[in-house]
């Protein structure tokens, strides 16, 4: 099927698969490969692809979206990533044999278990909170738990029709330690998330999409052409412009206005001087397509 919108110049940068193992220190180089990353122009797409546990979270998985988070924030040619998954489930959330057998998360005194989350399954919060760039959940299946979690953590939501999400943390006894009390609250509000957490009620996207969770829900078949064009619409963007307004639309959240204004000056600052919004401004006077280097 065709594409309606194309990424900018994307025809111009060969498409590259990474394996996020090279030239990584133990033990990320000796884990399985759980998320694919591939490169295609401005555009980061990072699918989760685990199908012997459904996409379940994992140390390896914490540990490849970590790496991936900072080799995005290192490259200035990607201005938007998407997060997605292979299979018919995005992220089945926990192990539930992991829960059964009292391993990995679930393994140890009260005071190891916090420590394997502080720096397990807490990292991917802290690496897609801190990501420069713009993330598009891009939910081809059901979310469970931190699966849901893990697609509220990113800025923009887009659901397949067969999307589904449940905040199912209670009705295995637990609460969200992935970070979902702060992120689901943000998304859709003190009362809604209340809702969610202390039922753990399963909602299909429609319901997701009239709750605000999702920006919109489309045809399965065509999730990511519709996530690529919603990136499309972003790339054609300078990359420092992208990737402050990225920044300052997180910081803004939780400051007060006066230093959500300090802060707002001094990123207007530092993109004037950019050689992209001097490019922008003259394509504009002199009514052109503005060609921008990211400098």
């Amino acid at each position: 099927m065709a594409r309606s919108v194309s990424l900018a110049k994307s025809s111009e940068i060969p498409r590259k698969a990474y394996d996020l193992r090279t030239n990584m220190t133990s033990p990320l180089n000796q884990d399985p490969v759980v998320l694919q990353v591939e490169k295609d122009g401005p555009l980061a797409i990072l699918t989760i692809d685990d199908p012997k546990t459904r996409n379940a979270l994992s140390p390896a998985l914490a540990r490849q979206i970590v790496a991936a988070c900072s080799d995005i924030n290192a490259d200035i040619g990607i201005k938007c990533a998407i997060l997605t998954a292979a299979g018919s489930v995005f992220c089945a959330g926990g192990n539930l044999k992991d829960m059964y057998a009292r391993t990995s998360h679930f393994a140890g005194n009260a005071a190891e278990i916090r420590r394997t989350y502080l720096t397990g399954v807490q990292t991917i919060a802290r690496a897609i909170h801190d990501l420069e760039v713009p993330i598009i959940a891009a939910v081809n299946g059901a979310a469970m738990g931190a699966g849901m979690d893990f697609a509220t953590m990113c800025t923009l939501r887009i659901a397949s029709e067969k999307a589904k999400f449940a905040e199912s943390f209670i009705k295995l006894g637990l609460t969200s330690a992935a970070g979902g009390a702060w992120f689901l609250t943000r998304a859709i509000g003190r009362q809604r998330a209340a809702e969610l957490t202390l039922t753990g009620e399963t909602i299909d996207a429609h319901l997701a999409l009239e709750l605000g969770l999702v920006l919109r829900v489309v045809a399965h078949e065509n999730l990511i052409e519709e996530a690529r064009a919603l990136a499309a619409r972003i790339t054609c963007h300078p990359a420092h412009s992208i990737r402050l307004n990225t920044r300052l639309l997180r910081e803004s959240a939780k400051l007060d206005l006066p230093s959500a204004l300090e802060m707002a000056a001094a990123m207007q600052a530092i993109v004037q001087q950019t050689d992209d919004q001097y490019e922008a401004v003259a394509a504009a006077v002199e009514k052109r397509a503005p060609i921008y280097t990211g400098k």
